[in-house]
């Protein structure tokens, strides 16, 4: 068995940045709480929750006095919530994150109906429409787009900081092509990470070497399942496991696997899977 890993795989910046601050805040202040996950990965929520960094599902249940607001991001409205509450803010919200938050804002100033293409109910794309002012909608189906009457005659498009480029270009070019008989003005912006690329890429370039692609990390997490996705559309047999209890000795055998991980991954649990390949292979 031959085991490689791609390039760009596990923690990326943002979550790196986030664990950094949210451990930080935790050494200053105490015990403190996210309102959602600090980051989509069970194993780094639990450890953090041993240094006293609970999550919380809304502001309505928070009782420290001290917020952090996750990597992924938080509606403006609710921030302005929290500061009227006069409670304390850890700002971890990924840079990149950040930039599409404040182009869905300008956006929305600059009098644009705001379409993000991204998963409608993940919490990144719920904040930047947000920050838009609940002036958009969020989707990845163009024809929602399109089958929308009265289209606003300004529209700006954005992108979730995890999705396929590829897609989002695919996405941006079917609703150009049908809606400029009714949009005066149409504004794109790229928002997509630079490491999520280069992430997909690696990924994409290992899977078409190799006879089996382990993808490692959160079933709920966004950039995970755009990996697995990718992975498997490529033809080769592709797995998508949260931790090393999901591994089949069935899998295994006489093959040159592959290995990459989510953005929210943490190292420790792609060195388990390892370890078990070794074991078993």
């Amino acid at each position: 068995m031959n085991i490689n890993i791609a390039q760009e795989s596990g923690f990326c910046f943002g979550v790196r940045r986030a664990i950094r601050l949210l451990k930080e805040a935790a050494e200053i202040h105490g015990n403190l709480e996210t309102i959602g996950a600090a980051v989509h990965n069970h194993q780094v929520v639990e450890s953090l929750s041993q240094l006293g960094i609970s999550a919380v599902e809304s502001l309505d249940s928070v009782q420290c006095s001290t917020v952090a607001i996750p990597a992924h991001g938080l509606d403006r409205r609710v921030i302005e919530k929290i500061k009227k509450r006069h409670i304390r803010i850890v700002d971890a919200t990924c840079p990149k994150v950040r930039k599409a938050q404040l182009s869905a804002e300008q956006l929305a100033k600059d009098g644009f109906w705001v379409i993000v293409f991204g998963d409608t109910y993940h919490p990144e794309v719920q904040g930047v429409l947000g920050w838009a002012g609940g002036n958009g909608i969020a989707t990845l189906d163009s024809e929602i787009i399109l089958n929308i009457g009265n289209l606003p005659n300004r529209a700006g498009i954005l992108s979730q900081t995890t999705r396929n480029p590829a897609q989002f270009a695919n996405f941006v070019n079917e609703i150009t092509s049908s809606v400029l008989s009714h949009v005066v003005e149409l504004r794109i912006v790229n928002t997509i990470c630079n490491a999520t690329k280069r992430r997909q890429d690696a990924a994409l370039e290992l899977a078409r070497k190799v006879d089996m692609m382990l993808v490692i990390g959160g079933h709920h997490s966004a950039n995970t399942n755009n990996l697995a996705e990718l992975c498997a559309a490529t033809g080769v047999e592709t797995h998508h496991i949260e931790t090393v209890s999901e591994m089949r000795q069935e899998w295994l055998g006489n093959k040159h696997i592959g290995l990459t991980a989510g953005a929210s991954t943490p190292d420790e649990v792609t060195k388990e899977v390892i370890a078990y390949l070794k074991e078993n292979g």
